[in-house]
């Protein structure tokens, strides 16, 4: 289903939003399948305790009781009606929670604590949030323009898509920031090697530029070529390698000086408001302050006294959350599926749980499996090792691409369990001593791998 390019006037004074490419908010929310949809980002780097106790409860009265965080990282309020939003902001207010609004600056879960980070990079980000807020004339931006500024530490943004990537890199014995333009660590165009200095010029002639092209400008259709000949980059664009993804935020993660925080996820991205909360009050007693959201649908929980994290995260496991490093639902990345989205055709949740009990030697944290409503790929946007999208027959899979591709193979909707069982046989069978998941499909190739799942 292609979700049309409209905005909704509703009585209660606020638009709702259908258009994609837009961004929902308390002023805009969207129109999913289970009424409409509001996504929240902090103005400061995480909730206190208490606010996010007060976010769970406004979603409980105003919404369906359904929260998710989302794979960027961002805190989604399900099943809103239009009475109910101006509700849920005047909750959210009255909790003292500032709201980022606009452009999408982003910074890693541990920003500012992690000691194996090169900079801090929250005073820079505040930088740019600052200069962009008070450029005159107001920039107009494509509503998913995003910047991720990333101090270099171990759970790092590589992962994450973005129009303007700035990372904090050693060069020569000099901290410098990297520039890149549209994609992930891994896709993405290197421009220059910067001074720190220099980043908020750069950064601003980029925006200027987007405003100027037009309000659906991305950073893809910036010319690489130019804006390099245009700055004075300090480093060669091949001196520093890539970083490989970044692991998990699942698990305990040391923060020197005998501190620690714990990542846990939400099992598939949602979690019942009341659920959220029973956890929060529990996390009360471990001493936690602060939860801050993380990419890959998590959260950090930080505050907790060092030697009773451990028995925290067994709290959480307790509570359906995914918090340990080796969890196999750390290894799926699904939507919300058919019932909560509009777009969405298949049950997602269903799909990727068959793939869990079917192919667990999938799961060895060396790949994501990628369950998708429809072709938009919402929960991970970029390619997948295996991508599970929904099909004319049941399902399609493309392997080694995005749920936008055309599927390698078609699997009827009652057959999904046993085409997972088959595919598992085969990496078990064919998989070489020491040898990840990943790496056997990739030898295997799509041609092998589509004749697994196929064959019966």
């Amino acid at each position: 289903m292609t979700i049309c390019a409209v905005s909704v006037e509703n009585p209660a004074g606020h638009r709702s939003s259908m258009r994609r490419g837009a961004c929902p908010s308390l002023a805009t929310p969207m129109v999913t399948g289970d009424g409409l949809l509001v996504r929240l980002r902090p103005a400061k780097p995480g909730f206190a305790l208490g606010e996010l106790i007060a976010v769970a409860d406004a979603a409980e009265i105003c919404g369906n009781g359904i929260l998710e965080v989302t794979a960027r990282g961002n805190l989604q309020i399900r099943g809103l009606t239009a009475a109910t939003v101006p509700l849920l902001a005047s909750k959210i207010a009255d909790a003292g929670i500032g709201v980022a609004e606009g452009l999408a600056i982003e910074t890693p879960p541990l920003a500012g604590l992690d000691p194996s980070e090169i900079v801090n990079p929250l005073p820079l980000a505040a930088q740019l949030r600052a200069a962009v807020a008070e450029h005159r004339p107001p920039l107009t931006l494509a509503p998913k323009l995003s910047i991720t500024v990333d101090g270099g530490g171990h759970l790092h943004l590589g992962g994450v898509t973005a129009d303007i990537r700035l990372r904090a890199v050693c060069v020569g014995g000099k901290t410098l920031w990297q520039l890149a333009l549209a994609g992930t660590e891994a896709t993405s165009r290197r421009v220059a090697f910067l001074d720190e200095s220099a980043v908020l010029a750069a950064v601003l002639t980029i925006l200027k530029t987007l405003a100027a092209t037009g309000v659906s400008a991305r950073a893809r259709d910036i010319d690489a070529a130019t804006l390099r000949a245009s700055l004075a980059s300090m480093a060669d664009l091949d001196a520093v390698e890539r970083v490989e993804p970044a692991p998990n935020s699942a698990g305990i993660h040391n923060l020197g000086a005998d501190r620690a925080a714990l990542g846990v996820g939400l099992a598939f991205g949602q979690i019942r408001s009341r659920d959220l909360r029973i956890f929060l009050e529990a996390l009360q007693i471990f001493g936690a302050t602060e939860i801050r959201l993380a990419p890959d649908h998590g959260l950090m929980v930080l505050g907790i006294v060092a030697d009773r994290v451990a028995a925290a995260q067994a709290l959480a496991l307790g509570h359906g959350l995914r918090a340990f490093p080796g969890d196999p639902r750390n290894d799926i990345a699904a939507c919300a599926g058919i019932g909560a989205c509009a777009s969405a055709l298949i049950d997602t949740r269903a799909v990727a749980q068959a793939v869990i009990d079917a192919a667990p030697s999938l799961l060895d944290g060396s790949l994501t499996v990628h369950v998708s409503g429809c072709a938009k790929g919402c929960a991970k946007p970029s390619s997948s090792a295996l991508t599970i999208t929904a099909a004319p027959i049941g399902y399609g899979l493309v392997v080694n691409g995005p749920a936008s591709a055309a599927p390698n193979a078609y699997i009827e909707e009652k057959t999904i369990r046993s085409a997972m069982e088959r595919l598992e046989a085969l990496v078990r069978q064919r998989k070489r001593a020491g040898e990840s998941a990943r790496s056997c499909l990739t030898r295997l190739g799509a041609e092998v791998i589509t004749a697994a799942v196929q064959q019966g």
